[in-house]
């Protein structure tokens, strides 16, 4: 798509009647995740997809994307599906199977989501909505979207991101205006229309966070990280709490980072994790940092923010075949990285400091894990499973 300062999009028209989908729904070393429940594996959904997609790529169909609301309610979501729960996980749902190839989704509540999609193996990439909790889904415009990821936060507001530029919707997508960021903008994150933060790079220099609080007039300096190939980063903010994940290099199924901390809204920060590895060189930043190594002490995942002072990062290894987050309660002051489970990526979603969902791509496997305590342990819910399995 070719973005200028005010991108109009064709009108959303999303089906009203019926929200049929909703009416169903009011560093230690590895562990063994605890076995299915009754009713566990597939729960004999999607079986004609599956058997499908085994014959075509000899491997299960595996979770894109997940998205909670809250410890028994949310979604999650691959090629051609989705599906969800309303009751933790004992019963899971068909919501939708189709066209749809979703690759990120954003529910700001139960009714209302929006999501990337590419129609199956094309590699174009729209924007799409629902009305109905996602049993329908309908283009937002015909043309095909720039965005790398989107997020809304109600029903007509939202953001959408590119690496260098952000963009805002106050009509659920139909049309898009430019905020304003800095120079060599490598990724942001707005709370809100007139909050937001930023990750700048200085070639041979490092990385800067930048903050906005008039809606990108005027940017701030909140923090300095020196490092010498500076190229991207991802940030995360809630109320105070503030999370700056800087990447160095990666080689040899391995990535170098570092993760910074802010409890009060950037005006301090702690180093919480400064890894280095073999393949991917130095960590950006200098000085102490409370650990040397991350979640399953490989990739830096996703970060979920819950509460007022806790966030969780997930990590994983291929090489390690571990996946498991790390966990903070005070905004950064401290880090703990929680036993792993088997596997070889995840994604997370927390919708509060205790419970969450993962999503696990194993050898020959996709599943769903939940926790009830804060990601110390993990309760297989739901899996796809490969030929062989």
């Amino acid at each position: 798509m070719n973005w200028t300062k005010k991108v109009h999009l064709k009108a959303l028209t999303l089906l009203s009647a019926g929200l049929l989908a909703v009416s169903a729904w009011s560093a230690a070393a590895p562990v063994q995740a605890a076995a299915a429940p009754a009713g566990g594996g597939d729960h004999g959904l999607l079986q004609q997809l599956q058997a499908k997609h085994l014959a075509a790529e000899d491997t299960p169909l595996s979770f894109n994307d997940l998205a909670f609301l809250s410890a028994d309610t949310g979604r999650a979501a691959g090629k051609g599906f989705m599906i969800g729960t309303s009751d933790g996980g004992d019963q899971f749902q068909k919501i939708y199977e189709g066209q749809w190839n979703f690759r990120q989704i954003s529910f700001p509540d139960n009714v209302h989501g929006w999501a990337l999609a590419s129609v199956q193996e094309q590699s174009g990439v729209y924007l799409i909505g629902t009305a109905d909790g996602g049993s329908t889904w309908t283009r937002i415009s015909e043309s095909q979207s720039g965005f790398e990821r989107i997020s809304f936060t109600d029903s007509k507001h939202g953001f959408g991101y590119v690496r260098a530029f952000t963009y805002y919707t106050e009509d659920g997508g139909r049309s898009w205006s430019q905020i304003k960021t800095p120079a060599n903008t490598r990724g942001a994150e707005f709370t809100s229309r007139n909050n937001g933060w930023a990750v700048v790079v200085a070639p041979g220099e490092g990385y800067r966070v930048m903050k906005t609080t008039d809606g990108g007039s005027t940017w701030k300096l909140a923090l300095k990280s020196a490092f010498a190939y500076p190229e991207y980063g991802q940030l995360y903010a809630k109320d105070d709490q503030v999370y700056a994940l800087l990447y160095g290099g990666t080689g040899m199924s391995q990535t170098s980072y570092s993760l910074y901390a802010s409890g009060n809204q950037g005006k301090s920060w702690t180093r919480v994790i400064a890894q280095e590895t073999a393949g991917g060189g130095p960590a950006p930043g200098s000085g102490s940092a409370l650990l040397k190594k991350g979640p399953a002490s490989g990739k830096p995942g996703n970060m979920q923010l819950a509460g007022s002072s806790t966030a969780f990062l997930v990590g994983f290894s291929p090489a390690g075949e571990q996946v498991a987050v790390g966990r903070t309660v005070n905004s950064g002051k401290q880090f703990t990285n929680l036993p792993a489970i088997a596997g070889y990526e995840g994604m997370i979603s927390f919708p509060d400091s205790k419970a969450g969902w993962m999503a696990v791509r194993g050898a020959n496997t996709s599943s769903l894990y939940a926790t009830s305590d804060g990601g110390m342990t993990w309760t297989e819910k739901f899996t796809f499973k490969g030929n062989e399995q």
